[in-house]
């Protein structure tokens, strides 16, 4: 009976789970109704995309996208990703199209359908400001360059590398590629011209030293043999734009007048080097948002992770050697899987085999709680396993049924013993929150990389993100602490 009773409470968790993921796939009627796409971007790369001072996703693909869909009638749904994670989650479905500075190439052709050019770039190396060392390919000779992966300077880097006796070293954002080239790890990067001119005049510490390579076109993609509506819309609405002057107007708010798109000056949208506190200050309300975010996805994911370490916790324990069998391979499959993988996985690869979309913050949840309650199930097993087997031999020669005897005697002295490894289980999910920023959940760590994308004040930004997470994981260690005093008292 008691066997029977935990399998079909297992079916019933199963049932929920498959439920609640199959309640984000949409139905065939929506899906034609449908007016509003997703747009994957990696808004980390300016001025093509990234955040303002107040929130918003601005630059030259997010205000051309936007002015598109208003003059085909559409409306879109801009998700923040990096480049990597933008491309995958087009191919897995949960996005309509990425427009991120992305290269048309005869290789991602094969892979994803193009718009027409929207816009003409070409690499260039940088330095540091201070370095008047490398001044050409030739001095790289032996030494270690700095490129971001999927762009074009990646690509040209590439290229010449065994030709001028480099290393590549491949970062997923500009910001990390300019503060390796900072920090002197790398000698020199490559970076699509008008990103990192850009960069320069928003003071990112490094200097132009060659000439502009010439280049390739960037083109906004669908998955290959799809959304070809949504492509013909972004078509026409780039040939209206372009006719109607609205595209100059989008490119020289950011890159200045004249021939800034092919490479000359970049002088336009730039702005004064804040100081730290005005920084700290002007950046802190998306700080305590992202916070906020952090904790709301702690909490779920602890709640979900708790059921899963009750359930398979108890199969681990019980005498039954198939259900002692289901919790350890629960327990060896999730807690051998690194937690950035089974994002990955998913996020990406299970919406891909299975054909359905799934939202980020449910991905999220969803291997944070595999996750964490692989460990849950080890501490409530390790807590119910250090209780005296006496105690419930003795309890069940005096006639005491098996589960109240759980319930009433061995139950109550485990947790006390769990309480410490619940504590800590709980600071570690809060510190992994920040791993899901690499599938573009938005929460603390996810905030700080976008104000970095913007200022390049790395020092500052993560400084205040180390300060932020020490305050509130001390302040709930602390209250932790007391309930477990009070536990032990009872």
């Amino acid at each position: 009976m008691r066997i029977q009773k935990k399998v079909t409470g297992l079916l019933a968790l199963l049932i929920f789970f498959f439920s609640f993921v199959g309640s984000l796939v949409p139905s065939a009627n929506a899906a034609e109704a449908k007016k509003t796409y997703t747009i994957g971007t990696d808004t980390t790369f300016a001025p093509f995309e990234f955040q303002d001072v107040n929130g918003d996703f601005v630059g030259i693909d997010i205000d051309l996208i936007q002015a598109i869909a208003e003059d085909q009638g559409f409306k879109v749904k801009i998700q923040s990703l990096g480049f990597n994670a933008a491309v995958q989650a087009l191919q897995s479905g949960n996005v309509d199209g990425v427009i991120a500075g992305m290269s048309i190439t005869d290789e991602r052709k094969q892979t994803f359908d193009f718009s027409d050019p929207y816009f003409e770039a070409g690499p260039i190396m940088g330095v540091a400001a201070n370095n008047d060392t490398i001044k050409s390919y030739e001095d790289l000779r032996g030494k270690r360059v700095a490129v971001k992966v999927g762009t074009e300077g990646a690509t040209f880097a590439e290229s010449i590398k065994d030709q001028y006796g480099f290393t590549l070293a491949t970062f997923d954002d500009s910001s990390q590629m300019v503060d390796e080239v900072k920090a002197g790890g790398s000698v020199a990067c490559f970076e699509d011209y008008p990103v990192l001119a850009y960069g320069i005049q928003q003071g990112n510490g490094l200097k132009i030293v060659t000439d502009k390579e010439k280049g390739g076109s960037y083109g906004f993609a669908v998955n290959k043999g799809q959304n070809q509506e949504l492509l013909q819309m972004f078509n026409e609405g780039l040939a209206n734009l372009k006719s109607s002057g609205e595209y100059d107007k989008i490119v020289a708010n950011y890159l200045g007048e004249g021939d800034a798109a092919e490479g000359g000056e970049i002088g336009a949208g730039t702005t004064p080097k804040m100081s730290p506190l005005d920084l700290v200050w002007t950046s802190m309300p998306a700080f305590l948002k992202g916070m906020g975010y952090t904790l709301y996805y702690t909490i779920i994911s602890l709640f979900f992770a708790f059921i899963l370490g009750l359930i398979f916790g108890s199969m681990k324990v019980s005498h039954n050697k198939f259900l002692r069998g289901v919790g350890t391979v629960f327990v060896d499959l999730f807690r051998g899987i690194p937690l950035l993988i089974l994002a990955f996985f998913v996020y990406f690869a299970i919406p891909q085999a299975f054909g359905f979309t799934m939202e980020v913050w449910a991905a999220a949840i969803i291997a944070l709680s595999l996750n964490a309650g692989a460990y849950v199930t080890e501490i409530i097993r390790g807590g119910i396993q250090s209780i005296d087997k006496g105690q419930m031999e003795a309890a069940r020669s005096l006639g005491v049924p098996y589960r109240t005897a759980m319930r009433k005697i061995i139950l109550p002295q485990a947790i006390k013993v769990m309480v410490p490894s619940f504590i800590n289980q709980m600071v570690i999910t809060l510190k992994d929150t920040s791993i899901m920023s690499v599938i573009g959940l938005v929460e603390l760590t996810q905030s700080g990389k976008l104000v970095i994308a913007r200022t390049y004040d790395t020092f500052t930004v993560y400084l205040t993100l180390a300060i932020m997470y020490l305050i509130v994981i001390t302040i709930l260690t602390k209250i932790a602490d007391r309930l477990e005093r009070r536990v032990s008292r009872g």
